[in-house]
């Protein structure tokens, strides 16, 4: 079963006539910049990195795009030999760098801001290690933000100068401050992907930087008293969007808005900020060779997963059903919730795998369950593609009772594999999970519901029938990036025309 990084590395020249461009012209010769802090097939820490190959890939139907990248040592090691189009000067602290150029084996251009003394480390995009951060971020990412808006001026390629760019999250979320501290007008996207990470640094930082003193007040960087990178994207970018319909309209409240409601709301009444849902790449639409999907066929595929998984996590066979835990461990997933039931699934027949890592708390937890239950819970602390992607393939049921989740990529990969989602009423759960037909919802997010919701899916599980048509409902879904690219070319032909 090949990795999403293997799918992305090795795929074919994408088909551009997958999207009808006609229906807007105004993009036709558009030149778009796309900048992201990780990317799949080169170094990522989450939902983030795929998302950054697989839409952009998608895009290029509508207009002509570049990716711009942090040129990581991973990125170095894949492409040694990179052009390099200029070298850039130092701004304020921020260091020189020079702007790298290559392609990718489908064609996609991939633009890297190479600067070793801050991209030439070892761990995750942000730190040494997960939910760890590196002291100087706002450095790392402010150069990043930084070499987007001198992209954007012309400065940096004298032969491509974009007419928008797409920054993601706070590591870019800087730049269309910086575009207008420039004086430039081009329009810039931004894509809250997770509001509770903000990028928030003391006011003695500005200077280092390079953000001009008038820059911090409300009606600009400022929030609370800090440098907020994602409050200055949302205020100064044209328009912002979040990934699922729900969520854009959550994070409008004060119970999801992370003290940024007042100002999300104002973009909603002004027609500038869209929820789009996340799909996710073609690797995970031709799951079961052939295609085919008949019962027979689907049962055999996921009896041979099964048996698989339970040979590698060293667990016995079962009749009874086949739960996993494929994400980070922190509170914000509900891992605190899911380990609390899974003595009932224990108790009820049940197996349980988890796959993940995060805070040491929980994962020194998930451990003592495994000790405490062998044959029944299985652990393994860190991540692997291949043996995630054989997971959700051989799993039953899928606990994910995140407290948020903007989007989720995880419902979806479940789904597609025939596993059903138990997840909580929020976000882009609630816009990817049809209860009672592809998973089971519950709320609020108690270990009550959670426990009342594992207990219906044994329920399910034991009606047959029922069980098969929730799984053939849920495998026939189609989470393909066609319709979101769609609405992401509106937003950027509406900005433009603006």
């Amino acid at each position: 079963m090949p990795s999403t990084a293997d799918y992305i590395l090795n795929r074919a020249p994408a088909d551009r006539g997958d999207l009808d461009n006609a229906r807007f012209p105004i993009l036709a010769t558009t030149k778009l910049l796309f900048v992201t802090s990780e990317m799949s097939g080169f170094l990522q820490a989450g939902g983030l990195g795929e998302i950054s190959a697989a839409l952009p890939r998608q895009l290029r139907a509508f207009c002509d795009l570049r990716v711009l990248i942090p040129g990581y040592r991973q990125v170095r090691a894949i492409k040694p030999g990179m052009e390099i189009i200029r070298e850039m000067p130092r701004t304020a602290s921020l260091p020189p760098w020079s702007l790298g150029r290559f392609s990718t084996v489908d064609g996609l251009t991939i633009y890297a801001a190479l600067c070793d003394e801050l991209y030439d480390r070892e761990g995750t995009p942000y730190g040494p290690r997960a939910g760890e951060d590196f002291g100087d971020n706002d450095i790392r990412f402010g150069r990043l933000s930084l070499a987007a808006a001198e992209i954007a001026a012309g400065e940096a390629d004298p032969n491509w100068k974009p007419d928008i760019i797409h920054v993601n999250d706070w590591p870019s979320a800087l730049a269309p401050g910086y575009m207008r501290w420039k004086g430039l007008t081009t329009p810039s996207i931004l894509t809250i992907h997770n509001l509770a990470y903000q990028g928030q640094y003391e006011p003695e930082r500005m200077g280092r930087l390079a953000i001009p003193d008038f820059a911090f007040t409300i009606d600009g960087a400022e929030f609370y008293g800090k440098i907020s990178f994602l409050k200055s994207g949302i205020f100064y970018g044209s328009h912002v969007t979040t990934v699922s319909e729900t969520y854009a309209q959550e994070i409008t409240t004060p119970e999801y808005g992370c003290g940024l409601e007042g100002l999300l709301k104002t973009r909603m009444d002004e027609g500038r900020l869209t929820g789009i849902i996340n799909g996710v790449d073609d690797s995970w639409n031709a799951l079961i060779e052939g295609g085919k999907t008949t019962e027979q066929i689907v049962r055999s595929w996921k009896c041979r997963n099964a048996a698989e998984i339970r040979k590698t996590f060293e667990l016995p066979d079962s009749r009874g059903p086949l739960f996993s835990i494929i994400s980070r461990l922190v509170h914000q997933k509900g891992i605190d919730l899911s380990l609390e039931v899974a003595e009932t699934i224990v108790s009820k027949g049940g197996q349980l795998v988890i796959m993940g890592r995060g805070v040491s708390r929980y994962e020194e937890r998930a451990e003592n369950l495994a000790r405490k239950f062998p044959g029944a819970i299985a652990v393994r602390i860190g991540f692997d593609d291949r043996d995630a992607r054989r997971l959700f393939a051989a799993s039953d049921f899928l606990l994910m009772p995140s407290r948020f989740e903007p989007c989720g990529l995880s419902q979806m990969y479940a789904q597609l594999s025939g596993a059903l989602p138990i997840a909580h009423r929020i976000g882009g759960l609630v816009d990817t999970v049809e209860d009672g037909f592809s998973g089971i919802m519950f709320s609020p997010a108690t270990r009550a519901r959670l426990t009342g919701a594992v207990t219906r899916a044994f329920e399910v599980f034991r009606l047959r029938r029922l069980f098969c048509q929730m799984r053939k409902h849920a495998m026939a879904k189609n989470f393909g990036w066609h319709r979101s690219a769609t609405r992401y070319a509106d937003v950027y032909a509406r900005a433009l025309d603006a």
